[in-house]
């Protein structure tokens, strides 16, 4: 089991709220991402679950447990890191395997659960090299490893592929997520990058100061943002977002529209504006539109489309996929 219980978590730094009021579910098997931009609290949340933190106030459960009081060794929790922190003298093995040994596990046990980890993570021919020399991405299925043989009720992963390039990180995601189909162990993970909450979430928690602004499945948050907040910070790329006249239409203080719902013409439309900078990415082309009173509007098209910068253009949103939004950012529904 690994069912983790946040009741009204508060955590201070030297009389500063870093978060506020905490209060979350998350269920056993569960696959959750926090997300939020930088300082949002999201590592702190996730390191007082994993009692590297002390709280302020409130109370931590872990299969309806208070551990609230109770250090790292005895929450039966296991925790992945951005740095490796690998071992370069120890083998793979080794290095996996450390975690047994420190438990005075009998060797025999401690081999099997070392070849089963290895076999999971695609490691068996690895383990007899050193850390140096595996690629980053294998190095970080080592670090994983290392916590699958501690069999955590939960694992906590705090931004584990931040050191990776682009295509490692592409490449982890899908065998993170992979991992927990195999396992269907409590997984929580960490994150700036939406795609990655997106892709890999069962349910994303989004974080904003500390506070707890949405909590929902990916596509949950994508079509019911509960506020601008939301809103912006998940789809890629961001939600458009217009003030004044072009809202006031709509009875709203702001209205917000998804590239993908925001259609490009040269005849006629909504919104008059000039071609700025086209991105092509081959399936799909960004326009970015510099819109008369409006700021810059991102336009999503399949394919190629033939329009070139400083080109007079006229934008029109799909009006059943048009967010509105009041004075303090709540959604309208």
């Amino acid at each position: 089991m690994g069912s983790i219980t946040l009741e009204h978590v508060h955590k201070s730094f030297g009389g500063h709220p870093v978060i506020p009021d905490a209060s979350l579910q998350i269920e056993d098997g569960e696959f959750v991402v926090f997300v939020g931009p930088s300082g949002c609290g999201k590592s702190t949340l996730l390191r007082l679950i994993a009692g590297l933190e002390d709280t302020t106030s409130g109370i931590i459960r872990l299969d309806g447990e208070d551990v609230t009081d109770q250090g790292p060794a005895s929450r039966g929790l296991a925790m992945v890191f951005q740095s490796y922190a690998l071992y370069p003298h120890m083998t793979v093995r080794q290095n996996i395997g450390f975690p047994l040994k420190m438990a005075n596990t009998d060797k025999a046990t401690a081999e099997r659960k070392v070849a089963d980890a290895a076999r999971v993570l695609n490691l068996t021919d690895y383990l007899d090299r050193k850390p140096r020399e595996l690629s980053g991405g294998q190095r970080q299925r080592v670090a994983i490893g290392r916590a699958i043989v501690r069999q955590p009720k939960a694992f906590l992963f705090d931004e584990p592929l931040s050191n990776l390039d682009a295509a490692l990180r592409v490449n982890m995601r899908i065998e993170i997520t992979e991992l927990h189909q195999q396992l269907k162990t409590t997984m929580v993970y960490v994150t700036h990058d939406q795609v990655e909450a997106m892709t890999m979430a069962d349910k994303i928690v989004v974080l904003n100061a500390g506070r707890i602004e949405q909590v929902g499945s990916p596509m949950e948050l994508y079509r019911n943002p509960a506020n601008k907040f939301v809103a912006g910070f998940i789809g890629s790329p961001r939600m458009n977002f217009l003030e004044g006249p072009a809202a006031d239409k709509y009875r709203a203080a702001t209205i917000g529209v998804r590239p993908e719902h925001m259609r490009i013409s040269r005849e006629s439309g909504e919104w008059a504006g000039r071609v700025g900078v086209a991105e092509h990415l081959g399936s799909d082309t960004f326009f970015h539109i510099h819109v008369d009173g409006a700021g810059m509007q991102t336009v999503r098209t399949e394919g190629e489309k033939d329009f070139a910068p400083g080109d007079p253009v006229w934008l029109s949103p799909d009006p059943s996929h048009i967010y509105r939004f009041d004075q303090s950012g709540l959604a309208l529904r």
